[in-house]
Protein backbone atom coordinates (compact mmCIF):
# COMPACT_ATOMS: atom_id res chain seq x y z
CA UNK A 1 0.00 0.00 0.00
CA UNK A 2 1.29 3.17 -1.03
CA UNK A 3 1.94 5.69 1.69
CA UNK A 4 -0.10 9.39 1.00
CA UNK A 5 3.45 10.91 0.56
CA UNK A 6 4.36 8.69 -2.02
CA UNK A 7 1.13 9.19 -3.99
CA UNK A 8 1.58 12.92 -3.72
CA UNK A 9 5.13 12.44 -5.29
CA UNK A 10 3.94 10.38 -8.01
CA UNK A 11 1.77 13.58 -8.87
CA UNK A 12 2.89 15.44 -11.78
CA UNK A 13 4.68 19.15 -10.68
CA UNK A 14 1.80 20.83 -12.47
CA UNK A 15 -0.73 19.07 -10.50
CA UNK A 16 1.25 19.43 -7.11
CA UNK A 17 1.69 23.26 -7.48
CA UNK A 18 -2.12 23.92 -8.27
CA UNK A 19 -3.13 21.41 -5.57
CA UNK A 20 -1.23 23.74 -3.50
CA UNK A 21 -2.36 26.97 -4.50
CA UNK A 22 -5.90 26.18 -4.81
CA UNK A 23 -5.95 24.58 -0.91
CA UNK A 24 -4.14 27.92 0.53
CA UNK A 25 -6.34 30.36 -1.64
CA UNK A 26 -9.39 28.14 -0.24
CA UNK A 27 -8.33 28.62 3.11
CA UNK A 28 -7.29 32.16 2.75
CA UNK A 29 -10.43 33.04 1.56
CA UNK A 30 -12.55 30.98 4.34
CA UNK A 31 -10.88 32.11 6.76
CA UNK A 32 -11.80 36.18 5.54
CA UNK A 33 -15.38 34.97 5.01
CA UNK A 34 -15.25 33.56 8.84
CA UNK A 35 -13.53 36.89 9.87
CA UNK A 36 -15.79 39.53 8.03
CA UNK A 37 -19.07 37.20 9.24
CA UNK A 38 -17.85 38.13 12.80
CA UNK A 39 -17.26 41.83 12.12
CA UNK A 40 -20.58 42.29 10.97
CA UNK A 41 -22.53 42.23 14.23
CA UNK A 42 -19.69 44.72 15.38
CA UNK A 43 -20.18 46.97 12.16
CA UNK A 44 -24.23 47.05 12.78
CA UNK A 45 -23.95 48.55 16.07
CA UNK A 46 -21.00 50.74 15.12
CA UNK A 47 -22.88 52.10 12.27
CA UNK A 48 -26.22 52.53 14.31
CA UNK A 49 -24.14 54.34 17.23
CA UNK A 50 -22.93 56.90 14.40
CA UNK A 51 -26.63 57.78 13.49
CA UNK A 52 -28.25 57.48 17.13
CA UNK A 53 -25.48 59.55 18.49
CA UNK A 54 -26.15 62.66 15.91
CA UNK A 55 -29.83 61.91 16.42
CA UNK A 56 -29.20 62.84 20.07
CA UNK A 57 -26.73 65.66 19.69
CA UNK A 58 -29.77 67.28 17.77
CA UNK A 59 -32.62 66.87 20.80
CA UNK A 60 -30.49 67.74 23.17
CA UNK A 61 -30.87 71.42 22.47
CA UNK A 62 -34.39 71.00 22.24
CA UNK A 63 -34.96 69.27 25.32
CA UNK A 64 -32.62 71.96 27.31
CA UNK A 65 -34.54 74.85 25.98
CA UNK A 66 -38.34 72.75 27.47
CA UNK A 67 -39.46 71.75 24.27
CA UNK A 68 -40.77 68.41 23.29
CA UNK A 69 -38.62 66.82 20.36
CA UNK A 70 -40.32 65.88 16.98
CA UNK A 71 -41.05 62.56 16.09
CA UNK A 72 -38.34 61.37 13.50
CA UNK A 73 -37.00 57.92 12.11
CA UNK A 74 -35.32 57.21 15.94
CA UNK A 75 -37.40 56.06 18.33
CA UNK A 76 -36.28 59.47 20.90
CA UNK A 77 -37.46 59.47 24.57
CA UNK A 78 -37.53 61.78 27.44
CA UNK A 79 -37.27 60.44 31.01
CA UNK A 80 -37.63 61.74 34.13
CA UNK A 81 -34.18 60.38 36.10
CA UNK A 82 -36.28 56.96 37.76
CA UNK A 83 -37.51 56.11 33.70
CA UNK A 84 -40.63 57.35 33.82
CA UNK A 85 -42.39 59.21 30.47
CA UNK A 86 -42.16 63.18 30.28
CA UNK A 87 -42.94 63.53 27.05
CA UNK A 88 -46.19 61.52 26.53
CA UNK A 89 -45.08 58.66 24.68
CA UNK A 90 -45.20 55.05 26.03
CA UNK A 91 -42.62 54.05 28.28
CA UNK A 92 -39.64 52.35 26.48
CA UNK A 93 -38.46 48.61 27.15
CA UNK A 94 -35.53 49.39 29.47
CA UNK A 95 -35.12 47.82 32.37
CA UNK A 96 -33.54 49.57 35.74
CA UNK A 97 -29.85 48.46 34.84
CA UNK A 98 -30.33 49.61 30.88
CA UNK A 99 -31.71 52.77 32.63
CA UNK A 100 -28.73 52.89 34.63
CA UNK A 101 -26.45 52.37 32.37
CA UNK A 102 -27.73 55.22 30.46
CA UNK A 103 -27.87 57.94 32.32
CA UNK A 104 -23.84 56.79 33.14
CA UNK A 105 -23.48 57.03 29.44
CA UNK A 106 -23.17 53.80 28.13
CA UNK A 107 -24.77 52.59 25.03
CA UNK A 108 -27.08 49.29 25.68
CA UNK A 109 -27.51 46.37 23.38
CA UNK A 110 -30.72 44.40 24.35
CA UNK A 111 -30.70 40.92 22.44
CA UNK A 112 -33.74 39.73 24.30
CA UNK A 113 -36.17 42.26 21.59
CA UNK A 114 -36.95 41.29 18.38
CA UNK A 115 -35.11 42.78 16.64
CA UNK A 116 -32.55 43.35 18.45
CA UNK A 117 -32.53 47.16 19.97
CA UNK A 118 -29.60 49.89 20.38
CA UNK A 119 -30.15 52.67 22.40
CA UNK A 120 -27.70 55.71 23.94
CA UNK A 121 -28.69 57.71 26.32
CA UNK A 122 -27.46 60.96 28.73
CA UNK A 123 -28.79 62.98 30.82
CA UNK A 124 -29.65 67.00 30.40
CA UNK A 125 -30.83 69.76 32.86
CA UNK A 126 -34.40 71.38 31.88
CA UNK A 127 -34.86 75.18 32.32
CA UNK A 128 -36.56 74.33 35.49
CA UNK A 129 -33.90 72.38 36.89
CA UNK A 130 -34.93 69.02 36.92
CA UNK A 131 -33.03 66.47 35.55
CA UNK A 132 -33.89 64.46 32.24
CA UNK A 133 -32.56 61.21 30.29
CA UNK A 134 -32.58 61.61 26.95
CA UNK A 135 -32.49 58.63 25.27
CA UNK A 136 -32.78 57.49 21.47
CA UNK A 137 -32.74 54.14 19.85
CA UNK A 138 -33.26 51.80 17.08
CA UNK A 139 -34.08 48.67 15.89
CA UNK A 140 -31.38 46.14 14.36
CA UNK A 141 -32.44 44.49 11.38
CA UNK A 142 -30.97 41.84 10.16
CA UNK A 143 -28.39 41.51 13.19
CA UNK A 144 -29.43 37.50 13.85
CA UNK A 145 -29.48 36.69 10.34
CA UNK A 146 -27.20 38.73 8.47
CA UNK A 147 -24.16 37.45 9.36
CA UNK A 148 -25.37 33.65 8.49
CA UNK A 149 -26.54 34.84 4.79
CA UNK A 150 -23.00 36.69 4.19
CA UNK A 151 -20.92 33.85 5.68
CA UNK A 152 -22.89 31.33 3.44
CA UNK A 153 -22.51 33.66 0.16
CA UNK A 154 -18.79 34.30 1.52
CA UNK A 155 -18.12 30.78 1.61
CA UNK A 156 -19.52 29.96 -2.18
CA UNK A 157 -17.38 33.23 -2.97
CA UNK A 158 -14.56 31.38 -1.50
CA UNK A 159 -15.05 28.09 -3.12
CA UNK A 160 -15.32 30.23 -6.82
CA UNK A 161 -12.53 31.86 -6.22
CA UNK A 162 -10.24 28.77 -4.68
CA UNK A 163 -11.62 26.97 -8.43
CA UNK A 164 -10.61 29.98 -10.09
CA UNK A 165 -7.10 30.50 -8.71
CA UNK A 166 -6.75 26.83 -9.37
CA UNK A 167 -7.67 27.07 -13.22
CA UNK A 168 -5.36 30.35 -13.36
CA UNK A 169 -2.29 28.61 -11.49
CA UNK A 170 -2.77 24.82 -13.78
CA UNK A 171 -2.27 27.24 -17.12
CA UNK A 172 -0.07 29.64 -15.44
CA UNK A 173 2.39 26.26 -14.55
CA UNK A 174 1.88 24.93 -17.79
CA UNK A 175 2.78 28.03 -19.73
CA UNK A 176 5.84 28.37 -17.25
CA UNK A 177 6.54 25.06 -18.11
CA UNK A 178 6.96 24.66 -21.60
CA UNK A 179 10.07 26.21 -22.08
CA UNK A 180 11.47 23.47 -19.51
CA UNK A 181 10.02 20.88 -21.15
CA UNK A 182 11.52 22.00 -24.69
CA UNK A 183 14.96 22.37 -22.68
CA UNK A 184 14.03 18.37 -21.78
CA UNK A 185 13.04 17.47 -25.48
CA UNK A 186 16.54 18.63 -26.96
CA UNK A 187 19.01 17.73 -24.04
CA UNK A 188 17.21 13.66 -24.98
CA UNK A 189 17.40 14.55 -28.84
CA UNK A 190 21.24 15.60 -28.15
CA UNK A 191 24.11 14.15 -29.93
CA UNK A 192 26.88 13.78 -27.88
CA UNK A 193 29.37 17.08 -27.81
CA UNK A 194 26.56 19.06 -28.68
CA UNK A 195 25.23 21.75 -26.30
CA UNK A 196 22.12 23.59 -25.58
CA UNK A 197 21.08 26.60 -26.78
CA UNK A 198 20.79 29.39 -24.32
CA UNK A 199 17.15 31.34 -23.71
CA UNK A 200 17.67 35.06 -24.78
CA UNK A 201 16.35 36.20 -21.21
CA UNK A 202 18.38 35.91 -18.46
CA UNK A 203 16.34 34.17 -16.42
CA UNK A 204 16.17 30.79 -14.09
CA UNK A 205 15.75 28.84 -17.79
CA UNK A 206 19.03 30.36 -18.81
CA UNK A 207 20.77 29.40 -15.14
CA UNK A 208 18.94 25.79 -15.41
CA UNK A 209 19.85 24.97 -19.62
CA UNK A 210 23.72 26.71 -18.66
CA UNK A 211 24.02 24.56 -15.97
CA UNK A 212 23.25 21.42 -17.63
CA UNK A 213 25.61 22.68 -20.55
CA UNK A 214 28.08 22.24 -18.06
CA UNK A 215 26.87 18.92 -16.94
CA UNK A 216 27.01 17.51 -20.61
CA UNK A 217 30.32 18.70 -20.65
CA UNK A 218 31.54 17.06 -17.42
CA UNK A 219 29.82 14.10 -18.95
CA UNK A 220 31.50 14.22 -22.20
CA UNK A 221 35.04 14.75 -20.89
CA UNK A 222 34.31 12.05 -18.28
CA UNK A 223 33.22 9.79 -21.20
CA UNK A 224 36.46 10.53 -22.81
CA UNK A 225 38.50 10.21 -20.22
CA UNK A 226 36.95 6.22 -19.29
CA UNK A 227 37.31 5.66 -22.46
CA UNK A 228 41.15 6.58 -23.29
CA UNK A 229 41.51 4.66 -19.75
CA UNK A 230 39.65 1.57 -20.73
CA UNK A 231 41.95 1.78 -23.88
CA UNK A 232 44.81 2.25 -22.14
CA UNK A 233 44.45 -0.11 -19.22
CA UNK A 234 43.64 -3.22 -22.02
CA UNK A 235 46.60 -2.24 -23.59
CA UNK A 236 48.61 -2.60 -20.91
CA UNK A 237 47.45 -5.63 -19.56
CA UNK A 238 47.24 -7.67 -22.51
CA UNK A 239 50.95 -6.87 -22.67
CA UNK A 240 52.13 -8.57 -19.59
CA UNK A 241 49.29 -11.20 -20.01
CA UNK A 242 50.38 -12.15 -23.85
CA UNK A 243 53.78 -12.12 -22.66
CA UNK A 244 52.99 -15.09 -19.96
CA UNK A 245 51.23 -17.06 -22.29
CA UNK A 246 53.78 -16.93 -25.35
CA UNK A 247 56.64 -17.80 -22.59
CA UNK A 248 54.26 -20.59 -21.42
CA UNK A 249 53.23 -21.87 -25.18
CA UNK A 250 57.47 -21.92 -25.62
CA UNK A 251 57.81 -23.84 -22.15
CA UNK A 252 54.97 -26.42 -23.70
CA UNK A 253 56.80 -26.68 -27.32
CA UNK A 254 60.31 -27.18 -26.16
CA UNK A 255 60.24 -28.99 -22.73
CA UNK A 256 63.78 -27.86 -22.70
CA UNK A 257 64.76 -27.88 -18.04
CA UNK A 258 67.21 -25.37 -18.80
CA UNK A 259 64.73 -23.23 -20.54
CA UNK A 260 61.82 -23.88 -18.48
CA UNK A 261 63.83 -22.08 -15.95
CA UNK A 262 64.47 -19.04 -17.88
CA UNK A 263 60.74 -19.21 -18.88
CA UNK A 264 59.33 -19.49 -15.41
CA UNK A 265 61.56 -16.66 -14.63
CA UNK A 266 60.34 -14.44 -17.04
CA UNK A 267 56.70 -15.04 -15.90
CA UNK A 268 57.61 -14.59 -13.11
CA UNK A 269 58.60 -10.93 -14.04
CA UNK A 270 55.70 -10.43 -16.21
CA UNK A 271 53.37 -11.35 -13.51
CA UNK A 272 54.70 -9.12 -10.89
CA UNK A 273 54.38 -6.42 -13.33
CA UNK A 274 50.48 -7.33 -14.14
CA UNK A 275 50.30 -7.63 -10.39
CA UNK A 276 51.33 -4.12 -9.72
CA UNK A 277 49.30 -3.05 -12.79
CA UNK A 278 45.97 -4.68 -11.34
CA UNK A 279 46.89 -3.01 -7.72
CA UNK A 280 47.46 0.25 -9.62
CA UNK A 281 43.81 -0.11 -11.61
CA UNK A 282 42.46 -1.06 -8.46
CA UNK A 283 43.71 1.74 -6.62
CA UNK A 284 42.44 4.42 -9.16
CA UNK A 285 38.64 3.10 -9.66
CA UNK A 286 38.74 3.12 -5.73
CA UNK A 287 39.72 6.51 -5.92
CA UNK A 288 37.28 7.42 -8.19
CA UNK A 289 34.31 5.61 -6.78
CA UNK A 290 34.64 8.05 -3.32
CA UNK A 291 36.18 5.12 -1.26
CA UNK A 292 38.38 6.81 0.56
CA UNK A 293 40.35 5.29 3.83
CA UNK A 294 40.24 7.08 7.16
CA UNK A 295 42.75 9.06 7.93
CA UNK A 296 45.05 8.59 11.08
CA UNK A 297 48.50 10.49 12.02
CA UNK A 298 51.41 9.76 9.88
CA UNK A 299 55.03 10.87 10.74
CA UNK A 300 56.29 11.61 7.11
CA UNK A 301 60.39 11.53 8.25
CA UNK A 302 60.01 7.95 9.53
CA UNK A 303 57.87 6.51 6.34
CA UNK A 304 60.27 8.20 4.60
CA UNK A 305 63.45 6.10 6.42
CA UNK A 306 61.09 2.41 6.33
CA UNK A 307 60.98 3.65 1.91
CA UNK A 308 64.86 3.99 1.57
CA UNK A 309 65.53 0.90 3.39
CA UNK A 310 62.46 -1.15 1.28
CA UNK A 311 64.64 0.03 -1.93
CA UNK A 312 67.02 -2.24 -1.09
CA UNK A 313 70.91 -2.60 -2.49
CA UNK A 314 70.60 -2.49 -6.19
CA UNK A 315 69.94 1.14 -6.65
CA UNK A 316 71.93 4.12 -6.82
CA UNK A 317 72.54 5.67 -2.74
CA UNK A 318 69.79 7.81 -1.76
CA UNK A 319 70.32 10.76 1.19
CA UNK A 320 67.34 11.68 3.69
CA UNK A 321 67.64 14.90 4.82
CA UNK A 322 64.84 15.07 7.29
CA UNK A 323 63.72 17.22 10.17
CA UNK A 324 65.27 17.03 13.82
CA UNK A 325 60.98 16.06 14.98
CA UNK A 326 58.58 14.04 13.92
CA UNK A 327 56.32 15.61 10.38
CA UNK A 328 52.81 14.67 11.20
CA UNK A 329 50.00 14.54 8.80
CA UNK A 330 46.86 13.02 8.48
CA UNK A 331 46.31 10.32 5.93
CA UNK A 332 46.58 6.33 5.60
CA UNK A 333 50.10 5.15 6.10
CA UNK A 334 49.75 2.78 2.63
CA UNK A 335 48.82 6.23 1.03
CA UNK A 336 52.12 7.87 2.47
CA UNK A 337 53.73 4.40 1.76
CA UNK A 338 52.44 4.48 -1.61
CA UNK A 339 53.52 7.82 -2.55
CA UNK A 340 56.81 7.34 -1.25
CA UNK A 341 57.48 4.35 -2.77
CA UNK A 342 56.44 5.19 -6.28
CA UNK A 343 58.83 8.61 -6.06
CA UNK A 344 62.03 6.90 -5.17
CA UNK A 345 61.48 3.98 -7.70
CA UNK A 346 61.09 6.69 -10.07
CA UNK A 347 64.35 8.57 -9.16
CA UNK A 348 65.98 5.66 -8.56
CA UNK A 349 65.13 4.51 -11.76
CA UNK A 350 66.52 7.85 -13.70
CA UNK A 351 69.21 8.47 -11.57
CA UNK A 352 72.54 8.54 -12.74
CA UNK A 353 74.73 8.58 -8.94
CA UNK A 354 72.35 9.17 -6.86
CA UNK A 355 68.98 10.44 -5.11
CA UNK A 356 68.02 12.93 -2.87
CA UNK A 357 65.26 13.08 -0.46
CA UNK A 358 63.81 16.04 1.54
CA UNK A 359 61.23 16.51 4.28
CA UNK A 360 60.64 19.57 6.23
CA UNK A 361 58.21 21.29 8.05
CA UNK A 362 56.65 25.26 7.67
CA UNK A 363 54.22 27.11 7.82
CA UNK A 364 51.66 24.72 9.07
CA UNK A 365 52.87 22.26 6.00
CA UNK A 366 54.53 18.97 5.37
CA UNK A 367 57.09 19.15 2.25
CA UNK A 368 58.48 15.99 0.41
CA UNK A 369 60.96 16.68 -1.99
CA UNK A 370 62.45 13.83 -4.05
CA UNK A 371 65.82 15.45 -6.01
CA UNK A 372 67.28 13.16 -8.77
CA UNK A 373 70.04 13.76 -10.90
CA UNK A 374 69.06 12.21 -13.92
CA UNK A 375 68.31 13.43 -17.17
CA UNK A 376 65.11 15.41 -16.22
CA UNK A 377 61.42 15.76 -17.60
CA UNK A 378 60.97 18.50 -20.28
CA UNK A 379 59.25 21.61 -19.71
CA UNK A 380 56.11 20.15 -22.18
CA UNK A 381 55.79 16.79 -20.56
CA UNK A 382 55.30 18.51 -16.76
CA UNK A 383 52.11 19.20 -16.59
CA UNK A 384 50.52 15.83 -18.14
CA UNK A 385 53.05 13.58 -16.34
CA UNK A 386 50.86 12.77 -13.40
CA UNK A 387 47.84 12.05 -15.99
CA UNK A 388 47.06 8.07 -16.18
CA UNK A 389 49.06 6.24 -18.30
CA UNK A 390 51.06 8.79 -19.51
CA UNK A 391 54.81 8.68 -19.65
CA UNK A 392 57.41 10.93 -21.49
CA UNK A 393 59.30 8.39 -24.00
CA UNK A 394 56.84 6.98 -26.44
CA UNK A 395 57.70 3.11 -26.61
CA UNK A 396 56.14 0.90 -23.73
CA UNK A 397 58.81 -1.66 -23.59
CA UNK A 398 59.75 -2.52 -19.82
CA UNK A 399 62.28 -0.81 -19.71
CA UNK A 400 60.82 2.55 -20.52
CA UNK A 401 59.42 3.46 -16.70
CA UNK A 402 56.25 1.23 -16.48
CA UNK A 403 52.54 1.19 -17.27
CA UNK A 404 52.24 4.91 -16.51
CA UNK A 405 50.23 4.68 -13.47
CA UNK A 406 53.04 5.50 -10.82
CA UNK A 407 52.85 9.21 -11.01
CA UNK A 408 48.90 9.44 -11.62
CA UNK A 409 48.33 7.39 -8.12
CA UNK A 410 50.83 9.82 -6.51
CA UNK A 411 49.14 12.42 -7.54
CA UNK A 412 45.61 10.94 -6.68
CA UNK A 413 46.35 9.97 -3.11
CA UNK A 414 48.07 13.15 -2.20
CA UNK A 415 45.18 15.46 -3.71
CA UNK A 416 42.49 13.68 -1.95
CA UNK A 417 43.89 14.37 1.13
CA UNK A 418 43.75 18.45 0.38
CA UNK A 419 47.80 18.10 -0.72
CA UNK A 420 49.26 19.19 -4.36
CA UNK A 421 51.93 17.35 -6.19
CA UNK A 422 54.50 18.89 -8.26
CA UNK A 423 57.69 18.64 -10.58
CA UNK A 424 60.11 21.00 -11.73
CA UNK A 425 63.94 20.78 -12.50
CA UNK A 426 66.56 19.71 -9.64
CA UNK A 427 69.59 21.55 -8.63
CA UNK A 428 71.42 18.49 -9.17
CA UNK A 429 70.35 18.62 -13.16
CA UNK A 430 67.55 15.99 -13.23
CA UNK A 431 63.81 16.06 -11.98
CA UNK A 432 62.65 17.42 -8.72
CA UNK A 433 59.17 15.91 -7.57
CA UNK A 434 57.59 18.21 -4.67
CA UNK A 435 54.42 17.05 -2.42
CA UNK A 436 53.00 19.01 -0.02
CA UNK A 437 50.97 18.13 2.92
CA UNK A 438 48.73 20.11 5.65
CA UNK A 439 50.93 19.61 8.83
CA UNK A 440 48.60 18.15 11.17
CA UNK A 441 48.28 19.87 14.60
Amino acid sequence: MNSPRALWLRRTLRFRITAVATAVTLVALVSLALLTSDLMRPLLVSSADTELNAALAEVLPVVAAGGVPAPGPLRVHVLDTSGVPVDGLPRPELDTADLRSLKAGTPVLRLADDPPQRWVGTVVSAPDGAQRLVVVGTPLVGYRSAPNRALNWLFLAAVLGAAAAGVATWFAVRFSLRPVERIRRAAARLPPGNRLPLPGAHDELRSLAAALNALLARRDEATERMRRFTGDAAHELRSPVASIRVQAEVAVAHPDPELSQEVLAEVVRESARLSTLVDGLLTLARSDAGEIPPAEPVDVVSAARDAVVRLGPDVPPVSLHAAGRPCWIAAAPAEVDLVLDNLLRNATRHARVHVTVSVLNTAGTVRLVVDDDGPGIPEEHRARVFDRFYRVQDDRARTSGGAGLGLALVAEVVRRRGGTVAVGESPEGGARFQVRWRART
